[in-house]
C-alpha cells in the first residue's frame, strides 16, 4: 500500500474513531445524568433520552467524513486510486477538524446536557432552554463537519 492511500485512511479512521469517541464520553455522562433523574422520577424518561442522545451527533459526524473520505479514495465499491503523499496528507489534514472538534464538542455536550437533565429535573417547564443549551455546542460540530467537507472536496485526485 503506497503511502498516500495510508495517510487517507488514517485521515479517515481519525474522523471516525476521534468523533464517535467524543460522542460515546458525552453520551455516557449524560447518561449518569439522567439515571439519576430517573431514580426520583421515571416519568422524565422522554426528555432524559432526548438530551442524552444530542452528544451522539458528532460520532455521526465523523462516521461521514469517514465514508465520504474512503469513498474519495475509491476503497467502497471500487478500486483504490493512485493518492500521492501530498493529496494524502491534504485529506489527512482535510479529516482533523471533524476529528478534533468532534471529540472535544461531543464530550462538552455531553457534559452540558447532563446538566440540562438536572436543570429538567427541577424545572421541567424548562425543556425548551434545556435543549437549547447543548444545542449552542453542537454548532461548532457542524462547522468543523462543513470544513471537512469542504476541505476534502476541493482535493483532486
Amino acid at each position: 500500500m503506497e503511502w498516500g492511500l495510508a495517510l487517507a485512511i488514517l485521515g479517515a479512521a481519525l474522523a471516525a474513531g476521534c468523533a464517535g469517541s467524543g460522542s460515546a464520553l458525552g453520551v455516557g455522562v449524560a447518561g449518569e445524568s439522567g439515571a439519576g433523574v430517573m431514580t426520583e422520577d421515571p416519568g422524565k424518561f422522554g426528555l432524559v433520552l432526548l438530551l442524552q442522545a444530542l452528544p451522539g451527533t458528532q460520532g455521526i459526524y465523523g462516521l461521514l467524513v469517514g465514508f465520504f473520505t474512503i469513498m474519495q479514495v475509491g476503497l467502497l465499491g471500487g478500486e483504490p486510486v493512485a493518492v500521492s503523499l501530498e493529496q494524502g496528507m491534504a485529506i489527512l489534514f482535510a479529516c482533523l477538524p471533524i476529528a478534533i472538534v468532534g471529540y472535544i464538542s461531543g464530550y462538552s455536550q455531553g457534559k452540558t446536557s447532563a446538566a440540562c437533565i438536572q436543570l429538567i429535573a427541577k424545572r421541567p417547564e424548562e425543556t425548551g432552554k434545556a435543549i437549547i443549551l447543548p444545542a449552542m455546542v453542537e454548532t461548532y460540530a457542524v462547522l468543523a463537519l462543513l470544513m471537512s467537507i469542504i476541505l476534502l472536496n476541493g482535493i483532486s485526485l
